[in-house]
């Protein structure tokens, strides 16, 4: 376990004179804990992050002594020396800790501690915050975990930041469990808030592959629209304002989803649902003012739609959002949600893969079967990827209620199975 100022994008990892000296107790187990909890260094499962710091141990007295070699993030890109002082200025620090390998889960809160060092004089209320994380679940056999606090609104500098493992709010923290996780000390820097993230979380994946899946989805569309005689200058026209405009509509789905502020348009995340509903909307629209044919136009559009989702949905798996719950499986896979990394259930590339196999099967439709009803392609792609999506939602973060859930799926299934009867009669 350790504590590590975290921040990714282009940052390159040197090690600093500085050392840490936390006191660690025996590595005995005590209730089941096992010796891992107690700070010693545990072999790092395949695929996981290891520790930054070097650790060794020096004998001292009855128990012993943990000297950690830290590792600083720092700097080195254009982006973040041109954002160096930009405000709003941010810390990720991050307080790593194994599960226990069985038992029961149990809650765990973690108070983070900074002041800014070297300040002169006296201090400003910028100078120094408290923040405590909470964790409802902590899942035993689930391996290592990261529970990253970021603060932003602070002056720039360097801080030295303490977090110290507590029982809090929920009543339940095994007392054995506390009494095995050391508090960890370090020193960091700041830099811009929006760059400032824990481990496992890469920003730039999210728009690399959505605008791949972006530009996957008009090629394949132009092709098959230019296949039944469609005016392919006309479809790109629609598909780039319908691209445009799906953008804001899922900025603004994401804001109102989530009761966020206008305010954070920019940094706020994005929902595929509002993208397609504006997205589509557009085309369709567009297509009756230039009298193009809606239904033909939707379905030689449907197989670009899903085929450039599977493409881009992984980019929410490395960038933390959409996150799947924590779990002990061997099916789960260590990610983050921005703020906890874990095993988690991977809900975003199993949703990446559904999306893959409606992609091929409606390409496979569009291509062989000339349906009696135009749109009914895309009315059953739409009923299947929703019917997939409410199956997944109990695997992920996000709680949903279970009528809702059962409402929509029922629908789904007989769009679905309306548009089956009809592609296999034609």
């Amino acid at each position: 376990m350790f504590l590590e100022g975290s921040c990714f994008l282009g940052k390159k990892a040197r090690k600093q004179g500085a050392r840490t000296t936390v006191e660690k107790p025996p590595a005995r187990a005590v209730g089941g804990v096992p010796a891992a909890l107690a700070g010693s260094r545990p072999a790092s499962p395949a695929g996981l992050p290891g520790r930054p710091a070097a650790v060794r141990e020096a004998k001292k007295g009855g128990g012993s002594t943990v000297l950690a070699e830290e590792q600083h993030m720092e700097p080195v890109g254009c982006l973040e020396r041109g954002l160096a002082e930009t405000e709003p200025q941010g810390l990720a620090v991050t307080y790593w800790f194994d599960a226990p390998a069985t038992g029961h889960p149990y809650p765990l809160d973690v108070r983070f501690t900074g002041t800014r060092t070297g300040v002169a004089g006296r201090p400003e209320q910028r100078d120094r915050f408290e923040v405590v994380e909470h964790l409802a679940r902590v899942v035993p056999g689930s391996g290592r975990i990261a529970l990253t606090s970021r603060v932003q609104g602070i002056n720039p500098g360097t801080w030295r930041v303490t977090a110290t493992p507590v029982s809090g709010r929920d009543a339940g923290t095994p007392a054995s469990v506390l009494a095995r996780l050391p508090r960890r000390v370090i020193t960091t820097t700041t830099r811009f808030g929006v760059l400032a993230h824990g481990p496992s979380v890469r920003l730039i994946s999210w728009p690399l592959l959505v605008g791949l899946g972006a530009v996957v989805a008009i090629v394949l569309q132009a092709i098959l629209a230019a296949r039944v005689g469609i005016a392919v200058g006309d479809v790109l026209a629609l598909s780039a304002l319908g691209c445009a405009l799906g953008f804001v509509g899922g900025k603004v789905w994401y804001l109102v989803l989530h009761h966020k502020p206008l305010r954070n348009f920019l940094t706020a995340g994005a929902c595929i649902q509002g993208f397609l509903l504006v997205a589509l909307a557009v085309v369709v629209i567009g297509a009756a003012v230039l009298g193009l044919p809606p239904g033909v136009l939707l379905d030689v559009t449907t197989p670009g739609i899903f085929l450039g989702m599977a493409v881009g949905r992984p980019g929410c798996f490395l960038t933390g959002c959409c996150a799947g719950r924590p779990t002990s499986s061997r099916w789960g896979l260590w990610s983050s949600d921005r703020r906890l990394a874990t095993r988690r259930f991977p809900v975003q590339l199993v949703e990446a893969a559904v999306a893959l196999l409606i992609g091929i099967t409606t390409l496979a439709l569009v291509l062989a079967v000339r349906t009696p009803v135009p749109g009914a392609v895309f009315a059953g792609a739409i009923a299947a990827y929703t019917f997939a999506r409410q199956l997944l939602f109990p695997l992920r973060t996000e709680s949903r209620t279970r009528t809702g859930r059962t409402v929509t799926m029922v629908i789904c299934g007989l769009v679905l199975a309306g548009s089956l009867v009809v592609s296999l009669a034609a």
